[in-house]
């Protein structure tokens, strides 16, 4: 039986929202607050009772007192262990969801806007985007974090705009007490605009336990392509619940590269696509190697609302030591999405007896015309394979080393970013060779 302690997370988000003032903030931005407070209200946070999170408990993360809304202290800061090298990038840095653009290296792009969100509300393209995708999803993280978040950027690429080089936002956690961070994101790409986004997540030295609700809304006009990567690159102390809602419209292009390394010890990643018009295209990639007893879990949902449309899924995990893995990949086909074509596949790899797999692809057809397949495997470490490499000369590390890299090629291969690809293999390596 289970203690509770003085004060929990969830009695502290909620008494914070209710002592808030009246607010001076547009009255669309407000009344999207109280809807959403008044839901996270009512259901309070998951459990495991809930079957979106049957295995991942997060009870003793919720269930004590954090710091809420910390002043940062950029003083003396380092965030290189989330610079890439030899990429070429704008950057943005977000200290516990703060933009801060004293470190930041934004040079000034005619076409692009980069405001943070509390300055962003008097934007058209915000009013007419924001909180109308990710809150219609089932997941109350999404409600909490419209109630209550207190920073992130605003991200606008007028229409045509192709950038020269990818924005990267490196996402800084910081602080000398435990601490709860929101962070929310709004982008719109307009019209035969291209934008490539790569976000590198990192922790401090010295930071207190920290846990960070983010969620990021994603608008693909038409016409529009988007390349997205996840780099989770934080230390154990950091909990991250991530959702990433992603709005397409016609003959659009969205991918995204999702990588998360030993690290952190609880990851929960969303990501929702909706495919609303014809011709959209998406592309979802997934490279998990988990250590120690880090959980991660990746939700995903692509949704076909519409004809000729096609999604491709491949997600790969790699277990160590006593760390978990989940994968719930849903694919929806409705009844208007003829000729849709779907594709899904999650392929893990146990390379410990004590860590372990759960894994659930989901496939829902409403339609008659389509193509669409879906599956999983699960396997061991292949030790007649490392036997093999070691009788030819090569030592076990290496060999273990270039038997996880042929595991994970077909997703690695998929990289758009030839210097993305590069630094996530050497981050591959780099986690073998420390567990």
């Amino acid at each position: 039986m289970s203690t509770l302690v003085s004060e929990s997370l969830l009695q502290q988000v909620l008494g914070a929202f209710k002592e808030q003032g009246v607010s001076d903030e547009p009255s669309f931005f407000v009344e999207a607050r109280q809807l959403a407070f008044e839901r996270f209200e009512a259901a309070g946070f998951p459990t495991v009772k809930n079957e979106e999170w049957k295995y991942t408990n997060i009870h003793s993360i919720i269930n004590k007192p954090y710091a809420l809304d910390v002043d940062v202290d950029i003083e003396g800061l380092d965030f290189s262990a989330g610079e890439i090298p030899q990429l070429e990038a704008y950057r943005i840095i977000l200290v516990n969801g703060q933009y801060v653009l004293a470190v930041s290296e934004l040079e000034n792009v005619k076409g692009l806007s980069v405001i943070p969100m509390d300055e962003a509300t008097s934007e058209p393209a915000f009013e007419s985007h924001f909180a109308k995708y990710a809150d219609k999803s089932d997941n109350i993280m999404v409600a909490l974090n419209t109630a209550a978040f207190t920073n992130g950027v605003f991200i606008h690429l007028k229409k045509g705009l192709v950038l020269d080089k990818p924005i990267q936002i490196i996402h800084v956690a910081t602080g000398k007490e435990d601490f709860f961070a929101q962070t929310r994101n709004l982008i719109v790409v307009e019209p035969n605009a291209e934008l490539e986004l790569i976000e590198s997540f990192i922790t401090a030295e010295g930071t207190a336990n920290n846990v960070h609700n983010k969620v990021s809304e994603i608008i693909v006009k038409e016409n529009a392509k988007v390349q997205h990567y996840y780099l989770q690159l934080a230390e154990s102390v950091s909990r991250y619940f991530n959702h990433t809602e992603v709005y397409q419209e016609k003959d659009s292009l969205y991918n995204n590269y999702n990588c998360n390394f030993p690290g952190a010890s609880f990851i929960r990643n969303n990501i929702n696509v909706r495919l609303d018009a014809a011709h959209v295209e998406s592309h979802l990639y997934g490279i998990n190697l988990t250590a120690g007893d880090q959980l991660v879990d990746n939700h995903t949902i692509v949704d076909h609302l519409k004809p000729h449309c096609e999604s491709y899924e491949w997600y790969k995990n790699i277990t160590q030591d006593k760390s978990v893995a989940v994968f719930n990949g849903k694919i929806f086909v409705r009844e208007d999405a003829q000729k849709t074509n779907a594709f899904q596949q999650n392929n893990n790899m146990l390379m410990s007896d004590n860590s372990a797999v759960y894994t659930k692809p989901q496939l829902e057809i409403f339609a008659d015309d389509v193509k669409c397949s879906h599956g999983c495997t699960i396997g061991q470490f292949d030790n007649e394979a490392l036997f093999y490499l070691r009788a030819r000369g090569i030592g076990e590390e290496s060999a273990r080393i270039l038997l996880v890299h042929a595991f994970a090629f077909d997703v690695t291969t998929r990289f758009s970013n030839e210097v993305v690809r590069k630094y996530v293999e050497e981050l591959v390596e780099e986690s073998l060779r420390t567990n």
